[in-house]
């Protein structure tokens, strides 16, 4: 049998979950067991993705929150059983670096996605280049969304965004309400692309980028890449 480390979110949900679970498996530390299973939603998933990234384990979630587009569907107590029907899957975040515009620069890592998103009335004004090219010169807007295939069918695909598969080594570059051009839908691009965007109305036109759920306000440009160099293994 597999060696197991839970961790519950803080829920009514999970009380009764919790005490079952725990009288059916030893609760192992996190760097002696091969696998920690995570009950809660997305949120606290993401949480524990990274909180937990230093042992490099593989993560088994179950959905006790609302959403649960990277848990999986609570169906029995036989944690084996779920598992020996998974297949195993290896994710690379996105890292972002925001520069605000009194000249700080924040790091983050997001699994699931990255988004710009005004922080008044008046609507973002963005410029959008991959690597030299410039993909859109001005887009007035929400905001904007870029995906990895793990985030594409959350925030992604609530904005109507493209479904990408995990294996595509695909990113989609999603518009939130784009105002000018309208017909401008956004782009897939290849996940060794570094997509930098640029605010280009500083003073009237404040912009956050939130990296899943950390946010930077005001910033004056944001730079996102695929880090290849920390791989999330999870079962699905």
């Amino acid at each position: 049998m597999n060696k197991y480390h839970f961790i519950f979110d803080k829920t009514k949900k999970n009380k009764r979950l919790k005490s079952i679970f725990l009288k059916k498996y030893k609760n192992h530390p996190p760097h002696l067991c091969k696998i920690i299973v995570v009950l809660g939603g997305d949120g606290f998933m993401l949480h524990t993705l990274k909180k937990y990234q230093k042992y490099n384990k593989i993560f088994y979630g179950i959905n006790r929150g609302t959403f649960g587009f990277l848990m999986n569907k609570f169906k029995t107590y036989d944690i084996e059983k779920n598992i020996s029907k998974a297949k195993l899957v290896s994710i690379s975040p996105l890292e972002m670096s925001a520069t605000t515009k009194t000249g700080k620069t924040h790091s983050n890592i997001a699994i699931n996605e990255v988004s710009l998103l005004r922080q008044t009335r008046q609507a973002a004004s963005l410029q959008i280049m991959n690597g030299k090219r410039i993909l859109i010169k001005k887009l007035i807007c929400d905001g904007v969304l870029i995906s990895t295939p793990a985030g594409s069918t959350a925030y992604n695909l609530s904005v109507s965004g493209p479904i990408l598969s995990l294996n595509s080594k695909k990113l989609a570059i999603t518009p939130i309400s784009p105002f000018r051009p309208r017909r401008w839908k956004g782009k897939i691009v290849p996940s060794s692309s570094v997509i930098k965007i640029k605010n280009l109305n500083i003073q009237k036109r404040s912009v956050s980028a939130v990296a899943d759920n950390v946010e930077v306000r005001n910033i004056k440009n944001v730079k996102i890449i695929i880090n290849n160099s920390i791989k999330f293994k999870l079962f699905y």
